[in-house]
C-alpha cells in the first residue's frame, strides 16, 4: 500500500488560470515528478488520451469505485460529472520513486492537502483578476455564453479559497508563474 516516503505537489486553480501549462512545465524540469492521472466520468475531448490526460470511466463505474473506496478524493463537479484521484495511481507513482503532481480543481486540491498533510505542497495558481480569466476563457473559443458565465462565476468563488493553500502563484505572465512554481516545488522536494 502507500509508502511513507512519497511527497505530492498539488496544483489547483480556477479553470483557465493556466494550471495545466504550469504542471507541464514542472514535469519537464527533472524534479522526479510523475503526473497523477485523475479519473473522470465526463466525455473525452477529441484531443485527449485515455490513461494519459484522464482515466475516462462511466458515471456508473465511477460510483461503483467510490463504493469500493478506490478514491483518495472525488467530487461531483457538475451534475453527473465526477472527478477523482485513484489510490492505485499514487501507489504506482511512489513505487517508482517519484513524487506525485496533481492538476486538480480547488476543492479537489484542498481535499488532497487534507489527506496528505505535510507530505503535500499545495499551490494555488491565481489569475491576475477574474476579468483576465474571463478574457482567457473567451479567447479559447470553446465556451458558449452560458458555460462561460458558469465558469467565471465558479472561478470567482474558487478564488476565495486561495488563502487555504500553502502558496499562491499569480499567473500574470506564464514565464514568471512557471519560474515561481519551480522554485517552490524544488525547495519542497529537497
Amino acid at each position: 500500500m502507500m509508502g511513507t516516503t512519497g511527497k505530492c505537489i498539488i496544483i489547483s486553480a480556477p479553470s483557465g488560470a493556466g494550471k495545466t501549462t504550469i504542471v507541464r512545465s514542472l514535469l519537464k524540469q527533472g524534479l522526479r515528478l510523475a503526473f497523477s492521472v485523475s479519473a473522470t466520468s465526463r466525455a473525452k475531448r477529441n484531443y485527449e488520451v485515455d490513461g494519459q490526460d484522464y482515466f475516462f470511466i462511466t458515471a456508473h463505474e465511477f460510483k461503483e469505485r467510490i463504493e469500493r473506496d478506490e478514491f483518495i478524493e472525488w467530487e461531483e463537479v457538475y451534475p453527473g460529472q465526477y472527478y477523482g484521484t485513484l489510490r492505485s495511481e499514487i501507489d504506482r507513482i511512489w513505487a517508482n520513486g517519484n513524487s506525485a503532481i496533481f492538476d486538480v480543481d480547488v476543492v479537489g486540491g484542498l481535499d488532497l492537502k487534507k489527506y496528505f498533510g505535510d507530505r503535500a505542497l499545495a499551490i494555488f495558481i491565481s489569475p491576475p483578476s477574474v476579468a483576465a480569466l474571463e478574457q482567457r476563457l473567451l479567447s479559447r473559443g470553446t465556451e458558449s455564453a452560458e458555460s462561460l458565465r458558469k465558469r467565471v462565476d465558479k472561478a470567482a468563488h474558487e478564488m476565495t479559497f486561495a488563502s487555504q493553500f500553502d502558496a499562491i502563484v499569480v499567473n500574470d505572465t506564464l514565464e514568471h508563474a512557471c519560474e515561481e512554481a519551480h522554485a517552490l516545488v524544488a525547495r519542497f522536494l529537497e
